[in-house]
């Protein structure tokens, strides 16, 4: 994407050696730092790569309050807020790493990790050695493991669009609008949100855009000292890495891309999340089907159509009298929808939903209930919708006529209503954005790029399916795997000797298999013992460690 604001058709005469000269002036000669003299981006980014390789990081024990235990370093890296303004405003992204554990060499260069959102941080990532995470074993012993908030996110210029505590505190609307009031009362909560937004965030909304993402990605490739980037994204990290695989495929060695976002213009983002409706409903189903087979243990309805019941008789209860005062159907979806999304959460979801069904209406409070004095961690909350937001909101422009929203979702809720008017919500602030709002990057490389691995399962509820086959389509060269009827998201941090050895094959070797894989499923998860399962003392199934998650939306 070049801006030709200032510079016209003549920015495209750019000469190699205007440009070498560009990188190597310093900022003082080049331009003040108030400059509307405006680059193009392209040039901005090489710019700001060239002062990031000189400078490099400098890499400290991370901040106490962090989270983030030795060997574990963490630092800084300076980029434009305006890809524009190489010279102009800059932001610091926070980076971290862990070395590789094995000898010199078997060391190849640092691997980066996205795990999705918008409004992830991947800052966990070097946990995965730390924790000793039995599948990334091979891959460590090659590459330093890197991980960073993106700008916007966590300690990376965070942004925010409404105070914390307010915006955790519940109950909040159902989702589901029973009259035009309540549409009228939605509306008018989006459009306070995205107000909210543009007063305590508008400098950066503009420049939350997943191309400003990608550039920012490149310049923390040059700072970390790599020729070219070894990259893992998961989920919106999908979406991510196709950005940057076309804005600079010379400069990717390894990438892979796991639980696939269509990158179809027309895809991002208002009908990738009508896509997201659909499979929801098929992956709740799914979960709805496990758990009537494993009736005996969770007594919630031997058919999917008994346990549909039982789930809208907790919805109705909750919403006529909310648990505890502050579980109603809003944060019921939010804690079940944990179910389509990931494997790992249907024993705790399952076990927490049959204790109440048993009389223990208290374990779903406490796995649901917001804890106001997390004031840390409601900060993180919020913050991470307030970049979610705000880079679906930046990187497209959205439908602004409130019919169309509402004949699209009423249409889709009575096929899929698990999740369609809570989905619909969330993003509506998009309809009355008070910033900038671009027009998608055409997703796409033939020249320079090496082959791309795409991991998907076919089930998948946040990311459907056709997103990897489009993705496909448009990385010439990448190699797909399919998991064959399975629907985790986040296929890479799952047990597949099928997807794990391939994918350690590719990090070690950059092999890919002569043509597209499918793989059989993952192991189904496998439900408590019956007695341990009825019994209201007994402690849920833990989740797995965060940083082995990729972030939800």
């Amino acid at each position: 994407m070049i801006r030709n604001a200032a510079l016209g058709s003549a920015a495209t005469l750019i000469t190699g050696t205007l440009a070498a000269g560009l990188l190597l002036a310093p900022p003082a000669a080049a331009a003040p730092a108030d400059q509307e003299f405006r680059l193009p981006e392209t040039l901005g980014v090489q710019i700001a790569a060239a002062r990031a390789s000189r400078t490099g990081i400098e890499w400290k024990d991370c901040p106490a309050d962090w989270g983030l235990e030795k060997p574990i370093q963490c630092g800084w890296v300076k980029v434009p807020l305006d890809y524009a303004k190489p010279y102009g405003k800059t932001i610091d992204i926070a980076v971290d790493r862990i070395g590789s554990t094995g000898t010199k060499e078997e060391r190849q260069g640092a691997l980066v990790y996205n795990p999705g959102g918008p409004g992830g941080s991947g800052m966990r990532f070097p946990r995965r050695v730390t924790t000793k995470s039995p599948l990334w074993v091979n891959a460590s012993k090659a590459y330093d493991f890197v991980g960073f908030d993106p700008r916007g996110v966590g300690h990376s210029a965070p942004i925010s669009c409404i105070d914390p505590q307010e915006f955790v505190k519940a109950p909040k609307a159902d989702p589901v609008p029973d009259n035009e009031a309540d549409k009228r009362a939605q509306r008018k909560l989006a459009a306070e949100y995205a107000d909210g937004c543009k007063e305590r965030s508008g400098e950066m909304l503009p420049h939350m855009t997943t191309p400003n993402t990608a550039r920012d990605l490149d310049v923390v490739r040059a700072a970390l000292g790599e020729k070219k980037l070894n990259y893992l994204g998961v989920s919106y990290g999908t979406y991510l890495g196709g950005v940057y695989a076309t804005l600079f495929p010379t400069h990717v060695r390894r990438m892979i891309v796991d639980s696939v976002v269509d990158p179809s213009q027309d895809n991002i983002w208002y009908e990738a999340n009508l896509g997201q409706d659909v499979a929801f409903q098929m992956r709740w189903n799914d979960w709805q089907d496990w758990v009537a087979k494993n009736d005996a243990v969770f007594h919630l309805g031997d058919t999917r159509a008994k346990v549909e019941a039982k789930w809208q008789e907790l919805r109705g209860k909750a919403k006529a009298n909310p648990l505890g005062g502050v579980v109603g159907p809003a944060e019921l979806i939010g804690f079940f929808q944990g179910a389509p999304y990931y494997d790992s959460s249907w024993v705790p979801v399952a076990q927490t939903f049959a204790a109440w069904a048993a009389g223990d209406e208290q374990a779903l409070i406490d796995a649901i209930a917001p804890d106001m004095s997390d004031t840390k961690g409601n900060a993180a909350s919020e913050n991470s919708n307030a970049v979610y937001t705000a880079v679906e909101c930046a990187d497209a422009k959205w439908p602004t006529s409130w019919t169309k929203w509402d004949r699209d979702n009423t249409k889709l809720h009575e096929k899929y209503p698990f999740l369609t008017w809570s989905n619909a919500w969330m993003n509506l602030p998009c309809a009355t954005w008070r910033s900038k709002q671009s027009t998608p990057i055409q997703v796409g490389a033939k020249r320079g790029l090496p082959p791309v691995l795409i991991v998907q399962s076919e089930r998948d509820a946040a990311t459907p399916y056709k997103g990897a086959v489009e993705l496909h389509r448009r990385l010439a060269g990448s190699r797909l795997i399919t998991e064959q009827n399975a629907g985790s998201h986040g296929v890479t941090s799952l047990a597949n000797p099928c997807i794990n050895t391939r994918v350690d094959t590719y990090l070690l070797t950059g092999k890919v298999d002569a043509k597209d894989v499918t793989c059989a499923p993952h192991a189904t998860p496998v439900a408590p013992a019956a007695a341990a399962a009825r019994s209201l003392d007994a402690a849920p199934a833990a989740l797995p460690a965060p940083e082995e998650l990729p972030a939800v939306r």
